[in-house]
């Protein structure tokens, strides 16, 4: 099987860690060859905390990976959240030597790449710097500047910002258990890109992925990304609530919230009890569903205001940045049931629940296609991505055309192969002009070697 095409996603998350295998099939779908699932013991809200731990629990996960789908896996794309995430907006521009010459790839790259020199709060490090829109020669709202002539490129920049020694770890656990980094992918917009449609994001959207230890929220208009937020609370603080409130093991509390949970308490009756077996011979406890849809409501709601703030703080009030297509939930924690009926009743926005079946192909597993997942789809798909555009720069230079001379004068002959050197140099150029992700995760692979 041709390694080309295939692609690794690790989401190292706070209750579970997923290594996931996929390729594009013939329809331009992702094939899911092969899942691997193990619990995460070393990470605490998104950010790990025992590196040892971690390090087992990755390759427990990437080894049943490869049982499952007979493929040797060597390097990863990683997920990235936790409490550390911030994002900001920037503007910046580059004043172009030539402006006979029409805007490139080059060019963005040079103005991206400004942006990751600015300089951060100490043990901070740029993750992602997202074009929003660009200024051509001051012409605004371009959402595609290359081809077109001008002589002074601007653009307003996302950018995403974590600290350095978290990024750190995370390098360090993936490499210690023998993997290559290829890259490193925000968590939300992993997610966004394995449950949006394209419609949504023109719309405008909140993406809000419920995990275990973080809660991360993506808002998308006019197909941008416009604002991105990791929350610091998930389903495991709900879990934490039962297990204090009804005074129970966390095992006990994860089963009742996962079987017996509803974020409305409304939906139960009050004659309505389960019965917990005692520790050791202690005597069954019993509780009532309506109190532990109380306890789990009001944290809930505690999660879903924190994300609707951000929702307001990006603007949605305003008429122009208006989300039409409302709220998108993801993540283990989408699975409650009720929760979109509360998520509609506080924040009054449309909401469905996301599953990462928009760009799997048809015959996925149900398993697959479930909220769980839906940060691992999407980093192996931005993992096909960026390979399909290194693939696609490097067939262009194996397409060019070739010289031939057949001319007996020697002054001219010269004068051709040194023209043919010219058009030789122009043709190599491809080839040498990586994507903005490879170059970055080059810098990034550098940072990593430097750091240890």
């Amino acid at each position: 099987m041709e390694l080309d095409n295939i692609a690794v996603g690790l989401d190292i998350g706070t209750t579970k860690i997923v290594a996931m295998i996929g390729r594009k099939n013939e329809y331009g779908k992702m094939e899911i060859l092969g899942i691997g699932k193990s619990k995460s013991l070393g990470v605490h809200r998104g950010v790990v905390n025992n590196i040892t731990q971690t390090i087992q629990s990755i390759q427990q996960a990437v080894t049943d990976a490869e049982t499952s789908s007979g493929i040797k896996i060597e390097d990863v794309v990683v997920g990235i959240a936790g409490q550390h995430i911030r994002s900001l907006q920037h503007s910046d521009y580059i004043t172009r030597k030539d402006s006979d010459e029409v805007i490139d790839e080059d060019d963005i790259y040079t103005l991206c790449n400004q942006v990751h020199k600015l300089v951060m709060l100490p043990g901070e490090e740029i993750i992602h710097v997202l074009p929003q829109d660009f200024k051509v020669d001051g012409q605004a709202e371009i959402k595609e500047p290359i081809g077109m002539y001008g002589g002074r490129l601007e653009a307003n920049f996302h950018v995403v910002v974590g600290q350095v020694a978290s990024i750190k770890n995370i390098g360090r656990c993936v490499k210690s258990a023998g993997l290559e980094l290829s890259g490193i992918t925000l968590e939300p917009l992993a997610s966004a890109n394995a449950v949006l449609s394209q419609e949504e994001k023109e719309a405008g959207v909140a993406l809000i992925d419920i995990g275990g230890g973080t809660t991360d929220l993506a808002i998308f208009k006019d197909g941008i990304i416009r604002h991105t937020a990791v929350i610091p609370f998930g389903g495991n603080v709900i879990t934490e609530d039962i297990k204090e409130g009804c005074s129970i093991i966390e095992k006990q509390a994860e089963l009742l919230k996962i079987k017996f949970g509803s974020a409305w308490p409304g939906e139960n009756k009050d004659n309505e009890i389960v019965s917990i077996p005692g520790l050791r011979g202690r005597e069954p406890k019993e509780i009532t569903l309506k109190n532990l849809s109380k306890i789990i409501h009001a944290r809930v709601v505690e999660i879903v205001e924190q994300a609707y703030l951000e929702i307001k703080n990006y603007g949605h009030e305003e008429q122009k940045k208006k989300l039409i297509a409302g709220i998108v939930l993801t993540g283990g924690g989408a699975q409650l049931k009720h929760l979109k009926q509360l998520v509609e009743y506080i924040t009054g926005m449309d909401t469905r629940i996301g599953y990462p079946n928009e760009h799997l192909a048809g015959d996925s597993d149900a398993e697959t296609t479930s909220p769980l997942y839906a940060t691992a789809v999407g980093l192996v798909m931005n993992s096909l991505e960026n390979k399909a555009r290194s693939n696609a720069i490097g067939k262009e230079v194996e397409d060019a055309p070739i010289f031939t001379v057949d001319n007996e004068d020697d002054a001219s002959l010269e004068e051709m192969v040194s023209n043919e050197t010219d058009v030789a140099e122009k043709i190599k150029q491809p080839r040498e002009r990586k994507g903005i992700f490879d170059k970055w995760a080059e810098k990034f692979k550098e940072f990593l070697d430097n750091a240890e």
